[in-house]
């Protein structure tokens, strides 16, 4: 794959993030969430493009999300984490997993700060949402 194409398939996984989120809006921020796009973060298995195409598509999405700066700098780079470690593993089941676990724990690091509720019901609200949105 040439770089070109490499770069488009990555800008194309991050528009459909960013759509996907933005249609899903009143679902896909705060402490409550199932964020329907997050359904992507398995591509990595099969694409490597997706990588950089979930970071960027997060990054936009948290752009509109109105969470602020926290929210568009860790919230991406958690994705950008998951979406790397996802990338080296084969199996669906475990691919699932870093997403699901590093946004249930690294979300309500910030996000339970900047809505003054408790981190641990954050935890498992946010868990049980990418539980839901990924699998």
């Amino acid at each position: 794959m040439n770089r070109a194409n490499y770069i488009a398939r990555a800008a194309v996984i991050a528009a459909i993030y960013v759509l996907v989120t933005y249609i899903f809006k009143p679902f896909g921020y705060g402490p409550s969430q199932v964020r329907v796009s997050e359904a992507l973060t398995l591509l990595p298995i099969l694409e490597s493009s997706a990588i950089p195409g979930l970071f960027i598509g997060c990054l936009l999405a948290n752009i509109l999300g109105g969470f602020g700066l926290w929210d568009i700098c860790l919230g991406s780079l958690i994705t950008l984490v998951a979406a790397y470690l996802t990338s080296k593993t084969s199996n669906p089941i475990f691919g699932s997993l870093p997403p699901i676990i590093l946004n249930a724990f690294g979300v309500p690091i910030y996000l339970s700060k900047i809505q003054g509720l408790p981190y641990w019901p954050m935890v498992i609200s946010i868990g049980l949402g990418q539980f839901i949105a990924v699998l």
